[in-house]
């Protein structure tokens, strides 16, 4: 089994993007809204922070209560919209449950939908573009291959199959050529339930005694699987790059 090496892949992306800031002396800004206090999405917060200022993306974080109300959060992001310092707008999801999430994320002006999420947003979604990158990265003709979704997003679902055309898309998972899963339920892919030489791509994170540990349990299907995206090193460090990428290209358009 091969594995998807997605810190080489972020790392040539992010290369790139630095070249382009400092030639074109852009000042592109970020504003993340993390709301509440859970350790995952403070994590990933901290993470996207870290790669930003590495490559000289600034990043302002809005770290909101729990119980901050929906009309404080919209009038956040409409105050975000109105200012021209900031090129690209995210809501780090989940949002807690009495905050209706696709209202908030709808808000955003198109332009500054760096996550890709909003109706008529003018960017494509970080992670969908990693998915892309990820099964390029194999090499392998796609043509003609049968896949299976395994995601907890009917949007997500069907904005897959509407990037990835060229793929035949099943409900059958031990005769897919491709399985793409993002669940965030630990290693619930085994070996016995893949066909041999099968591309896998793992979009799923959660925790399992401690450890960040993806959908796809990674020691089972080490002998059948032909290609692995892993977790940790996968998807996620691709899906950060891009989402760089898209604050760069905001801030030029902008």
């Amino acid at each position: 089994m091969k594995i998807i090496n997605g810190k080489k892949i972020a790392d040539e992306i992010l290369a790139d993007l630095e070249k382009e800031i400092e030639l074109k002396k852009l000042k592109p800004c970020l504003a993340v809204v993390l709301v509440g206090d859970d350790t995952a999405s403070r994590l990933y917060v901290q993470k996207k922070e870290q790669t930003a200022q590495k490559i000289g993306v600034e990043m302002r974080k809005h770290f909101l209560s729990e119980k901050v109300s929906e009309k404080e959060i919209l009038d956040l992001v409409d105050s975000l919209n109105q200012d021209k310092q900031v090129n690209g707008i995210l809501i780090q999801l989940p949002l807690p449950n009495h905050l209706a999430a696709d209202k908030i994320i709808q808000a955003i002006e198109p332009k500054k939908d760096v996550d890709g999420f909003v109706r008529g947003s003018q960017f494509k979604s970080p992670f969908i573009l990693a998915i892309d990158r990820a099964l390029q990265e194999t090499g392998q003709d796609l043509i003609g291959k049968e896949a299976v979704l395994l995601v907890n997003s009917d949007t997500l679902s069907q904005a897959l199959k509407s990037h990835l055309r060229e793929i035949e898309f099943i409900e059958d998972l031990k005769k897919a050529d491709i399985i793409i899963t993002a669940l965030g339920q630990p290693q619930i892919i085994k070996g016995e339930m893949i066909k041999s030489g099968a591309i896998l791509i793992d979009g799923g994170i959660s925790k399992q005694n401690g450890k960040v540990v993806g959908d796809i349990n990674r020691e089972s299907v080490k002998d059948k699987a032909k290609w692995l995206s892993p977790v940790p090193g996968g998807l996620g460090p691709i899906t950060v790059a891009f989402l760089l990428k898209n604050v760069v290209l905001a801030a030029k358009r902008q």
